[in-house]
C-alpha cells in the first residue's frame, strides 16, 4: 500500500512574501502555450481516446500547424480582432486547436458545454453576438435549433459533417494555408467569453484576458506539487468548456510544454484508473465527487492499477477528512484542495509538499493573490468570524494582480456590484483560523438557520460520505415553522445497499446517529431523502440550490392545503 509523501519544511511565508508578478506588456496565449513548443516536432502536446476506443496524438507542431489553418478560415470568414468565437466542442485536438487559432486571430473565445441544450445555447450565442461556431455531430442538433434565433451567427464550422450550411472542418483546413501573421495582443486584451450562472438572473459572460494564463500559473504549479517535471502527464475530467478544464488543465499544462490526455466519454470510476495507468498520467485535477466514485468502487487502487500519480488536485466542494485519509492511504499523495472562480481563479489553495495541509481545509492564498474575508460593508472580518472570500486588486507589494477578469459581457452594473472598492468579492463564504488557513463554509446562500444555529452543509455533508451506506450527499434547509428551518439531507446510495421501506427507515435512524455522534446535536439532519442521483453543474459541483428551491415548493404545496 502506498504511503503519502513526506511532509516538507512549511516555506509558505517565504514563497508568499519573496513572489513577484512578471507580465509583459504585450502577450498571447497561443504565443505561450503552442506557437514556442512547435519547433520541437516530437513534442506531444494532446493525447486523445473516446468511449469508443478511437486514439490519436497531436504534437504542438500539428498544433500549430492546424491552429494557422483555423485561423486563416476564420480570417476569411470576417473573423477579426475582439470578435467571439464559439466553440462548442467536448475534449479533443480540436478543441485546442479552435482555441489556439483565436488567439492568434486576436479573437474571443467562447466555449460552450456539450451538454448545453438550444435555450441556453441561444441565450449565450445572442448575448454574446458570436459570429462563427465550431461544433461537432454531438453539439450539431442543439445548435441548429439555436441558430434560427441568433442572427449574428454567421457560419458553422462542423466536424464530421455534412450539412449545406455548414463547413466541413477537413475540407476547410485542408485548403488553408499554415502559414499565418498573428495579431499582436496586449497583455490585457481579451481571450476568452466563459459565461457563468449565478444565483439569479441569466447567466452572466466574464470576458477573461490574456494575462490571466500568468495569473493561473502560482496556483497551478502549486497545487500539482511544483509541475512541471520530466516526466509530467496531466489528465482531468474537467470539461475543456469551463473554467476548471480550461484554466486548471488545457491552458497551464500547454504553457509548460507538456502533454494532457483529452478524453472523451462518460466519467466512471474504471475509466479513470484506466487511463490513469494506460497513459501513465502524474497529475490531476479530480472533483471531490469523482473521488468519491473512485474510493468506494476502489478501495485499495494499489492491487489492481499500476499508476504513477504525483499530485492531486481537487476543487468545487471540500473533500471531507474520508476521502484525504483514502488518497493519502490508498494513493500515497496528499490532495492540494483549491478555490477560485471563473472571474478571478486559482487564488486560495495547498501545496502539501511546500506547506502543511490542514484536511478540509481551503489552504492559503497562493503566491501573488491579497485574500480577505470581509462583512456586508466591505469591512474585513477577524480570525475565526466568518466572512465572504475577496480578492484585492493588487498583490502584497501593491503591483496588479493579473488574475483578474476585464468584466462582465455587456453588464456593466453587474461588474461594479462585483467590488467592494479594491475588494472582488466571490459570493463564497469562509472563515481563517489562527494560522492563516481558510475554512469554506458554503455559498452565502448555502448557509441557512435552523433554531437559532448558523448551518453550513459540506461538514454534513462530509460526515454523511464517512458511512460506508452513502456514496454522495446534499444538505438544505427545509421550512419549518417552529425552527424557521430543519437540516434536511438528500442521500445517494452506495450500489448493494438494502432498499425497502424497513431498511431505509432503519437506515435513516443509522445515518442520524452516525451525525449526532459526530457532529453539534443541532447540525444531524432531521430528515433524509433518499434519492438516486444529486442535480449536479456539468463541472461537477452539487446544485443545492435545485433541492432547496424543490423543499421550499413542497412546503409552499404543504401551507396551501393546510
Amino acid at each position: 500500500m502506498p504511503s503519502a509523501e513526506r511532509p516538507q519544511p512549511n516555506r509558505y511565508e517565504a514563497l508568499y512574501s519573496q513572489f513577484r508578478w512578471l507580465v509583459p506588456s504585450d502577450l498571447n496565449i497561443a504565443e505561450v502555450c503552442c506557437t514556442r513548443w512547435a519547433s520541437d516536432k516530437s513534442r506531444v502536446a494532446i493525447h486523445y481516446e473516446d468511449d469508443a476506443g478511437h486514439c490519436a496524438t497531436l504534437t504542438y507542431a500539428q498544433l500549430h500547424a492546424q491552429a494557422n489553418r483555423l485561423a486563416n478560415v476564420l480570417r476569411d470568414l470576417g473573423v477579426g480582432r475582439g470578435d467571439r468565437v464559439a466553440i462548442i466542442l467536448p475534449q479533443r485536438p480540436e478543441t485546442a486547436v479552435a482555441h489556439i487559432a483565436c488567439y492568434r486571430l486576436g479573437a474571443v473565445a467562447m466555449p460552450l458545454s456539450m451538454l448545453f441544450g438550444p435555450d441556453a445555447l441561444e441565450y449565450r450565442l445572442q448575448n454574446s453576438e458570436a459570429s462563427i461556431a465550431v461544433v461537432d455531430q454531438a453539439g450539431y442538433q442543439h445548435l441548429q435549433q439555436a441558430r434560427t434565433a441568433c442572427p449574428a451567427l454567421k457560419n458553422v464550422i462542423a466536424l464530421g459533417g455534412d450539412a449545406d450550411d455548414t463547413l466541413d472542418w477537413d475540407s476547410a483546413l485542408a485548403k488553408a494555408s499554415e502559414d499565418f501573421d498573428p495579431v499582436r495582443t496586449r497583455a490585457s486584451d481579451p481571450a476568452v467569453l466563459i459565461y457563468t450562472s449565478g444565483t439569479t438572473g441569466a447567466p452572466k459572460g466574464a470576458l477573461i484576458p490574456h494575462s490571466a494564463i500568468i495569473g493561473n500559473l502560482p496556483g497551478f504549479v502549486a497545487s500539482q506539487n511544483w509541475f512541471p517535471q520530466e516526466a509530467d502527464v496531466f489528465w482531468s475530467p474537467a470539461d475543456w468548456a469551463w473554467t476548471g478544464g480550461l484554466w486548471d488543465a488545457l491552458l497551464p499544462t500547454l504553457y509548460f510544454g507538456k502533454p494532457i490526455l483529452g478524453y472523451r466519454g462518460r466519467f466512471s470510476a474504471d475509466t479513470a484508473f484506466y487511463l490513469l495507468e494506460k497513459y501513465r498520467v502524474t497529475n490531476t485535477f479530480l472533483f471531490p465527487t469523482a473521488l468519491k466514485m473512485m474510493m468506494k468502487a476502489y478501495p485499495a487502487p494499489g492491487e489492481k492499477f499500476s499508476l504513477r500519480l504525483r499530485a492531486i488536485m481537487s476543487a468545487g466542494e471540500a473533500v471531507g477528512d474520508t476521502v484525504f485519509n483514502w488518497c493519502q492511504s490508498a494513493l500515497g499523495i496528499t490532495p492540494n484542495e483549491m478555490f477560485g472562480q471563473t472571474e478571478m481563479n486559482y487564488i486560495v489553495g495547498n501545496s502539501a509538499q511546500q506547506w502543511p495541509a490542514k484536511p478540509g481545509s481551503m489552504g492559503r492564498p497562493y503566491p501573488g493573490h491579497r485574500i480577505a474575508l470581509i462583512d456586508d460593508d466591505g469591512r474585513e472580518v477577524g480570525t475565526g468570524e466568518v466572512g465572504e472570500v475577496a480578492l484585492n486588486r493588487t498583490d502584497m507589494h501593491g503591483h496588479p494582480d493579473p488574475i483578474f477578469f476585464i468584466g462582465y459581457w455587456k453588464n456593466p452594473d453587474a461588474t461594479r456590484n462585483k467590488y467592494s472598492g479594491d475588494w472582488c468579492r466571490t459570493g463564497d463564504l469562509a472563515l481563517m483560523d489562527e494560522d492563516g488557513y481558510l475554512w469554506y463554509q458554503g455559498r452565502a446562500d448555502d448557509m441557512f438557520k435552523a433554531a437559532g444555529y448558523r448551518i453550513g452543509p459540506s461538514e454534513i455533508e462530509n460526515c454523511l460520505v464517512n458511512h460506508p451506506a452513502v456514496a454522495n450527499a446534499a444538505v438544505v434547509p427545509k421550512p419549518d415553522a417552529e425552527r424557521g428551518n430543519v437540516v434536511k439531507a438528500y442521500v445517494v446510495l452506495t450500489p448493494g445497499t438494502e432498499r425497502g421501506r424497513d431498511a431505509e427507515q432503519r437506515l435513516i435512524a443509522e445515518l442520524q446517529a452516525h451525525v449526532r455522534g459526530k457532529l453539534a446535536p443541532y447540525e444531524y439532519p432531521k430528515e433524509i431523502e433518499f434519492i438516486d442521483e444529486l442535480p449536479m453543474t456539468t463541472t461537477g459541483k452539487v446544485q443545492r440550490r435545485v433541492l432547496r428551491l424543490m423543499e421550499q415548493e413542497r412546503a409552499s404545496r404543504t401551507a396551501a392545503q393546510g
